[in-house]
């Protein structure tokens, strides 16, 4: 899912190619897209873009006048920029904005369709898009710890919930629990001030510095390779591969669609956390360390 960084250049980039210019039509192939009733899309036809801004992981689009698009990527779904006219080509292509300059096409992979889309008027109507998760980036200590601690949860939930952190999500909750030495299933009423600092300063570097790497990668362009595992990241998406800090392989928790990745050494004393599955199913034979693991893959003989 496109998370805080990958949002914010989405946003920057349609700014750049797309303000002022007027929406001359927008196409819609997928009627389960569209979640909202009033007004119709067509109330956004030749009105000219204000703005693109990020609320949470969605994306808005402001057209003036309180008439807001309002975009929600989900998982699975991207934006890809045509110059001059494009039309509906492959099924995952759902919707596609024409403009003057080009088309801005939704595509969405998969068979589970979550992408939504809404078209609001009035900022009460806009604000009940809103999550109440806290901007980290320029918010107080004093804030964040209050956040955290609202509710006894694991850093992981913690971190991925709307409702108290904005815009954060699988892939970077992973690299900041990672960058503050921090296990993702310590619950957040057991940190102390120094540590709850430390994962502050992580949550803060982590987002500005992979929200810089894109603005970089993408340049004058237009993030067309939007995705959740990189080749620059810690442990995300690196199972069995070395920790970038201690060499040691990073593990992973599995959990419904998802999984956490982490590294045992730095994050945890070394000790291996239980996945669900595997731990269940080998019971008193699940390692509890990286050196019962390292001593069970050693050949015999």
């Amino acid at each position: 899912m496109p998370e805080l960084p990958d949002v914010t250049i989405y946003c920057e980039r349609l700014q750049a190619l797309l303000g002022g210019q007027p929406l001359r039509e927008l196409r819609l192939r997928s009627p389960f897209l569209l979640r909202s009733v009033e007004p119709p899309p067509s109330v956004l036809h030749g009105r000219a873009l204000q703005s693109v801004q990020r609320l949470g992981k969605r994306l808005v689009f402001d057209f003036g006048a309180e008439l807001y698009l309002v975009l929600h990527l989900m998982i699975a779904g991207r934006l890809q920029w045509h110059p001059g006219e494009a039309k509906l080509g492959s099924r995952i292509e759902l919707l596609l904005f024409d403009w003057p300059a080009g088309t801005l096409v939704l595509t969405e992979a998969g068979t589970k369709k979550r992408a939504s889309l809404h078209v609001v008027q009035g900022c009460a109507a806009l604000r009940e898009f809103d999550r109440g998760g806290l901007e980290v980036d320029g918010a107080s200590a004093a804030a964040f710890a209050e956040r955290l601690r609202r509710e006894n949860r694991t850093l992981k939930r913690a971190l991925t919930d709307p409702t108290l952190f904005s815009g954060i999500g699988n892939a970077y909750s992973d690299e900041i629990l990672h960058r503050a030495r921090l296990s993702p299933v310590t619950l957040t009423s057991r940190l102390d001030d120094e540590q709850v600092e430390r994962l502050r300063l992580a949550t803060v570097t982590t987002l500005r510095q992979w929200t810089e790497l894109l603005r970089r990668e993408v340049g004058d362009g237009f993030p067309s390779k939007v995705t959740a595992f990189r080749p620059g990241m810690a442990v995300h998406g690196r199972f069995r591969q070395p920790c970038p800090d201690c060499g040691q392989e990073v593990q992973r928790i599995r959990y419904a669609d998802n999984e956490c990745n982490y590294c045992a050494q730095c994050q945890c004393g070394g000790r291996l956390l239980a996945d669900r599955g595997l731990s269940q199913l080998l019971k008193k034979d699940w390692p509890k360390t990286l050196a019962e693991l390292e001593e069970r893959r050693r050949p015999l003989g």
